[in-house]
């Protein structure tokens, strides 16, 4: 089945509905993930024990899917070589009752919200490669042992897209929904080093929302956004710049991006940790709606925040350990 098939998006929400629920039949022999820190690579017997485990912990799991991209992954030039596709790009959450441990963090006994942007590869009805940016720093807050400092924005679960039509069912009208990312991205790129002026903002509307994933939170118009994320993230990594998207495709009035972000912390602190000097990658996906006018309304930003941590040098998992009663005793 093609990408532009609704049986195709159908079947892939379903087998992506039964890996959630513990089925491993949908993945392919030698299907292979990329996860958030502390995952890592996974292979597919990793891929189906990091469901298991989270099943385990949320056993009343519900996946609920609210954008659900479907289409040929553009090429990028950054990224030579064979590149997957179609692929199935989904923003979503994992809800449950929080039973038992998962990565660590101590259950609840209430119910919590796993906020994930994943993309996925299928060939012959099977999961062969899959990309997922879960935010597991925003289930450590629900769980009471943010171990970072509070974000600038507001965390919290992210509402679907406005008028309830983030699940591209059936194949969308091409409206140039990537193109306008991609050239949205090149003005983001013209930045002087000193005056915001120089990245034009006027591919966003005037009220976008922005939800973020980690310890960067939700802010709301062009102000909010350059208050509570872009200002902070640009004086701690002035020599930000894109390093090549593993996912490109658009679906209607819908468009998503995904991949590394290279960037040297050079800068002021960010997150509460001083410049280190370090060059860094940090894991990111972007979901974008656009309004009847053509404008982004809404952005929503998975990202790994606690593996760009760990590449300064912070370990976030020991530090929550430890605050949950498991402190290092040793060297």
């Amino acid at each position: 089945m093609r990408a532009d098939d609704e049986a195709f998006r159908k079947g892939a929400l379903a087998a992506l509905t039964h890996l959630a629920r513990g089925d491993t039949d949908v993945l392919a022999p030698g299907a292979q993930a990329s996860a958030p820190h502390p995952f890592g690579a996974l292979d597919a017997q990793g891929l189906g024990t990091l469901h298991a485990d989270l099943l385990r912990a949320l056993p009343d799991l519900e996946r609920r899917d609210d954008i659900l991209l479907a289409g040929r992954n553009m090429p990028d030039d950054r990224m030579p070589g064979p590149r997957p596709s179609p692929l199935v790009a989904t923003l979503g959450a994992y809800v449950g009752t929080f039973r038992a441990p998962f990565a660590r963090i101590p259950p609840t006994g209430g119910v919590v919200t796993l906020n994930y942007g994943e993309a996925h590869h299928f060939e012959d009805g099977r999961l062969r490669r899959s990309w997922l940016v879960w935010d597991i720093a925003d289930l450590m807050r629900q769980a009471g042992c943010w171990p970072m400092s509070p974000p600038l924005g507001r965390p919290g679960y992210w509402p679907a897209p406005k008028g309830g039509t983030g699940l591209c069912l059936s194949p969308a009208p091409e409206e140039g929904s990537l193109e306008r990312v991609l050239a949205m991205h090149d003005a983001l790129h013209r930045f002087n080093g000193r005056n915001l002026g120089s990245m034009p903002m006027d591919a966003w509307a005037d009220d976008f929302m922005y939800y973020a994933a980690g310890n960067i939170g939700a802010c709301r118009g062009l102000d909010g956004f350059r208050a509570h994320h872009q200002i902070p993230f640009l004086r701690a990594f002035p020599d930000r710049k894109g390093a090549g998207h593993f996912v490109r495709l658009s679906d209607g009035p819908f468009a998503v991006t995904g991949g590394d972000v290279a960037l040297t912390h050079t800068g002021a602190d960010y997150m509460g940790i001083p410049a280190t000097g370090r060059s860094l990658r940090f894991r990111v996906m972007d979901f974008y709606h656009f309004d009847a006018d053509g404008r982004i309304a809404e952005n929503w930003l998975p990202n790994d925040t606690i593996g760009l941590m760990a590449q300064m040098g912070v370990d976030v998992m020991a530090r929550m350990r430890h605050l949950t009663g498991e402190p290092s005793t040793t060297l």
